[in-house]
């Protein structure tokens, strides 16, 4: 393909043969050393630079900010494999676990007691990333992160040119905004929806939770699939800060390359050592809780309710 084509011009085939036995095994800089006979410092050099040629040359092509009609084309999916209407994407946070960077203090440091880094994510029902931000410090929490993100941003600011509010399948009214899905750690807003908290909760909410976890597990599943393929993410990553972050960031577009080329295997999904965020208490709005109760209702309408719903809360 022209992609890999323009990224071989860039780089040699040794430092290709070195880079994924990195990310497919999480190899040593060490066993690096031995297979190819290069030194440590140079490995480490191969492994930076033929990252960065690669999220240079895949970025624009398999994660391009999607336009109205491809934000519709994404809903429409979500709502076949989800039976969630006007979704627009999942997003989480995942602790990528690093070696201390230097003169670094706590602020990599997490609350499971070790050293990482945020990779944070949207992604599609077809598991592929749609936007990521990679190297948040590792005691931030999901709200911080996304708030500081450039997608938390251009969300707050409505500039992600999602369709207009559309009425959900069945209903003529009332219309409903986009909206992205992701766990109690995000703030509620008008196109960011969250579950209900656990106390006391209504048959509603029980089965408004149970189908936006339908929907945000893509997330978690992609996360899945990333970790499996590139089992470099399994292990501490020994690697600078700047070179990690690079890493991450290529295996982010190699895994939505080799999505579209080879498709799914679900059982790429069903383990990954990516450590999710512990839940911190945030606010929310009153305009997204009006968007989640018009969710909560048109779930237990005759338009919006699956068979099995209430059987599987």
């Amino acid at each position: 393909m022209v992609l890999t084509k323009n990224i071989k011009q860039n780089v040699n085939y040794n430092f290709f043969f070195s880079l994924f036995r990195y990310l497919g095994t999480g190899q040593s800089l060490a066993s690096l050393h031995f297979a190819f006979l290069v030194g440590k410092s140079t490995a480490s050099v191969i492994i930076r630079e033929t990252c960065v040629a690669i999220w240079d040359a895949l970025h624009a092509a398999v994660m391009a900010q999607p336009h109205k009609e491809q934000w519709k084309e994404i809903a429409d999916v979500f709502q076949q494999t989800c039976q969630f209407p006007n979704c627009a994407g999942a997003i989480d946070g995942k602790h990528i676990r690093i070696k201390k960077p230097v003169r670094s203090g706590s602020q990599y440091y997490n609350y499971k007691k070790y050293f990482s880094f945020i990779l944070f994510a949207m992604c599609d029902a077809n598991y592929s990333f749609r936007y990521i931000d990679v190297g948040s410090y590792g005691s931030r929490s999901d709200s911080a992160v996304f708030a500081h993100s450039d997608f938390g941003k251009l969300l707050h600011d409505k500039a992600l040119d999602l369709p207009e509010h559309t009425a959900l399948p069945g209903t003529t009214s009332p219309a409903m905004p986009f909206v992205f899905v992701g766990d109690e750690a995000f703030a509620l807003g008008e196109n960011l929806m969250r579950p209900y908290s656990s106390r006391g909760l209504s048959l509603a909410r029980r089965v408004f939770n149970y189908r936006l976890t339908r929907a945000r597990r893509v997330v978690e599943c992609a996360f899945g699939i990333l970790a499996n393929k590139w089992r470099f993410l399994h292990t501490p990553i020994h690697l600078k800060l700047e070179t990690a972050i690079s890493a991450v960031k290529a295996a982010c577009v190699l895994h939505n390359f080799v999505r579209a080329r080879d498709g799914y295997n679900f059982e790429d999904s069903l383990t990954h050592s990516l450590h999710s965020h512990r839940p911190s208490v945030v606010r929310g709005h009153r305009q997204g809780a009006a968007v989640r109760e018009q969710f909560t209702a048109y779930f237990m309408s005759p338009h919006g309710a699956l068979p099995w719903q209430l059987d599987a809360i």
